[in-house]
């Protein structure tokens, strides 16, 4: 079975910055990825690379920012007021996730002040050349209710324990 929209992929993988850092290693956590195929669960140039694929693929590719996770926007650095965050000891480069418009945004702190906080809500990684090397563990068609949430489900999960709502 290949990886296409719909489909299920489990893969393990090594992510580095473009001087080839590691940045993260899934094989060293000991848990693969899994993520379901054609719903913006992962960023768009990995998931491009992917499709066509099959169990026992292997494939390195490096993705420029913008097929990753963007390009650094400025306008995503500002001030926010001090009494927004929910902790007394506030550093810069503490990281915190927030909801956002499109989803959880990750906001980090880059000047603590007396009364405000300058924070950058730019993904970590934006603006940032990526080098992928996966392997593609097992591809799998989703279930319905999958499909229904947008994403995975742990093995077992019964129809009634999900809210269908994209399903007819």
């Amino acid at each position: 079975m290949t990886i296409a929209p719909q489909r299920v992929v489990s893969l393990h993988y090594v992510l580095s910055d473009a001087d080839d850092s590691v940045l993260d290693d899934s094989r060293a956590r000991q848990k693969p990825l899994e993520y379901l195929h054609g719903h913006n669960n992962i960023v768009p140039g990995l998931e491009r690379a992917l499709t066509g694929l099959a169990q026992g693929a292997t494939l390195s590719v490096t993705l420029m920012p913008a097929e990753a996770y963007g390009l650094r926007d400025e306008a995503l650095v500002r001030e926010v007021d001090r009494q927004a965050f929910p902790v007394d000891d506030l550093a810069p480069g503490m990281r915190f996730q927030t909801p956002g418009d499109d989803g959880p945004e990750i906001v980090t702190v880059l000047e603590v002040r007396d009364a405000s906080v300058r924070i950058d809500t730019n993904h970590p990684l934006a603006g940032h050349t990526l080098r992928y090397r996966l392997e593609v563990l097992d591809v799998r068609d989703a279930t319905r209710a999958e499909l229904a949430k947008g994403h995975p489900l742990p093995p077992g999960t019964q129809p009634g324990e999900v809210d269908d709502r994209k399903m007819p």
